[in-house]
């Protein structure tokens, strides 16, 4: 007599022979046969067994029960290995015949009224957990692109047509983002805004930033590509592309009128920011020479000299941030150039310029209110009579890094302390002449500093901290790294300003 749901050994029923159950409901308690091996049997009875088996197997109730019971749970069952259902775009939780590896559930998914076995119901969740992402809208997938760098933007591309569609939406192009040092940046700009031109001719209209940093291989075929693409530019940050000149750059500052930050950080060509002749001979007579720049770093552009500043300053006359660190070829004579148009600097750095001296504070101090952050970091020709200048014009100066300057005394860290009480940074840093005096001056004034530095300053002792720790309550930085200071003084600092970050070189701080 035969069992319920039992069919004949043959090589059309084989698959469903290994499934073979107690048939009372056990939920793969018996021990039963064929558990070991989903993945072959998957792949045998999808390939190899004629339709009717299929059907004869479907039609039986223990068959299909033995095909929902496993004696032990395969972790392709819950977790498939390789996660097929988004193989058609749409999430659907029953893979193609012809994939192999995948479980029974997943190649043949039973109506959803007899998914009564636990183990097939967590399966089928985990599908559909899996899928929800293609169920989303286009605006909330065009959300989550947003934070997407462009790299993984084009990945997501290839996906499918739905993907590649929504990947190439222009409101999440605002923004190129390329580094690198081996990769070919003057083509991938020439692919990237030929393929955001389709919609807008010759032009990509929402483009607004691009960011090339460290691409040594960009040149200037590759920001001519920009200048005529993208006019709506605002943002180009190019720092250590030392193969462009200064011949690109015209072009993006003429082509692009909206550009307000440019940095060409460690472009060694560029020597001078100006328009083109022929944009100047195309503009009004009133705006011919006006360029928007109001952010502009050139930082290690070693062969800029007081003329190509005079040019910068005559053509960028709403500067409000500039760094020139390192621009060893400036002199006072170039800031004053620069003083003379561009009046609204808030921001300026000409740290390690070594021909600046105190004539050129002097110059800077007609800045006065105006100017918040000043960086003269190892300029050794300046001393006290350039920090006078800079104390007693520009009272509301936040933030002053003059470390190196050994020419600065405790006379002009009182000037500093009595002019400008509202510093909240200050470095004087390897300044040998500022002692513990100095300190005094600055603790009785400067309630407000929350970042100090004195390293290397070899007059300073745990006295002068002490002073300063018990005024200034909201310091939250402190550098006193190889300074002859007590281990009593490092922890008179602590107690007195919990929240400080001491920087110290002496070993029995902790």
């Amino acid at each position: 007599m035969r069992r319920a749901g039992w069919a004949p050994t043959t090589a059309s029923s084989a698959a469903a022979t290994a499934r073979i159950c107690c048939g009372k409901n056990c939920y793969g308690k018996c021990q039963g046969k064929g558990s070991s091996s989903i993945s072959s049997d998957v792949s045998s009875s999808t390939d190899h067994t004629p339709t009717k088996a299929q059907k004869n197997a479907a039609t039986s109730e223990d068959s299909d029960l033995s095909m929902r019971t496993l004696s032990t749970p395969s972790p392709a069952l819950i977790f498939p290995q390789n996660s097929h259902s988004f193989q058609n775009g749409r999430g659907s939780s029953t893979s193609s015949s012809s994939i192999t590896g995948e479980t029974v559930a997943m190649v043949h998914s039973p109506p959803p009224t007899r998914l009564t076995h636990p183990l097939i119901q967590l399966a089928s969740k985990h599908q559909k957990e899996q899928a929800n992402i293609d169920r989303l809208p286009d605006h909330s997938m065009i959300q989550i692109f947003s934070f997407l760098p462009t790299n993984q933007l084009c990945r997501c591309a290839r996906v499918c047509r739905r993907w590649y569609n929504l990947a190439w939406d222009p409101r999440l192009w605002r923004t190129i983002c390329l580094t690198g040092e081996t990769i070919n940046v003057d083509r991938a700009l020439k692919v990237l805004t030929r393929r955001l031109c389709q919609d807008t001719p010759n032009v990509c209209l929402m483009l607004e930033t691009v960011i090339v940093s460290g691409c040594r291989r960009l040149t200037d075929r590759g920001l001519y590509t920009i200048a005529q693409c993208c006019p709506e530019l605002r943002k180009l940050e190019v720092s250590g592309c030392y193969n462009i000149s200064n011949e690109a750059v015209f072009d993006v500052v003429s082509l692009c009128p909206n550009l307000e930050h440019l940095d060409v950080s460690g472009c060694s060509k560029v020597t001078c920011i100006s328009l083109t002749r022929e944009a100047s001979i195309k503009l009004s007579p009133l705006h011919g020479k006006q360029i928007s720049i109001r952010y502009l770093d050139m930082t290690d552009c070693f062969v800029l000299e007081d003329e190509g500043l005079h040019t910068i300053a005559a053509h960028c006359t709403q500067l409000t941030h500039l760094y020139l660190r390192r621009c060893v070829r400036i002199t006072d004579e170039g800031l004053r150039y620069l003083m003379i148009y561009c009046t609204s600097i808030k921001e300026l750095s000409v740290s390690d310029c070594r021909f600046v001296s105190d004539f050129g504070m002097r110059e800077i101090a007609k800045l006065e209110s105006r100017l918040r952050y000043l960086s003269i970091a190892h300029c050794g020709r300046i001393t006290d009579v350039g920090i006078r200048y800079i104390a007693k014009y520009c009272s509301k100066l936040r933030y002053l890094n003059a470390r190196g300057c050994e020419g600065i005394t405790d006379h002009g860290a009182e000037y500093l302390a009595k002019n400008c009480t509202k510093l909240k940074s200050l470095d004087i840093g390897k300044c040998p002449l500022v002692s513990d005096t100095g300190l005094e001056f600055l603790a009785l004034n400067c309630f407000n500093l929350k970042r100090l530095s004195l390293k290397s300053c070899e007059s300073i002792t745990g006295q002068g901290l002490q002073i300063v720790a018990a005024n200034c309550f909201d310091l939250q930085m402190l550098n006193v790294q190889d300074c002859d200071v007590s281990v009593d003084a490092l922890r008179f600092v602590k107690r007195h300003c919990k929240r400080c970050i001491i920087e110290h070189t002496n070993p029995a701080f902790f």
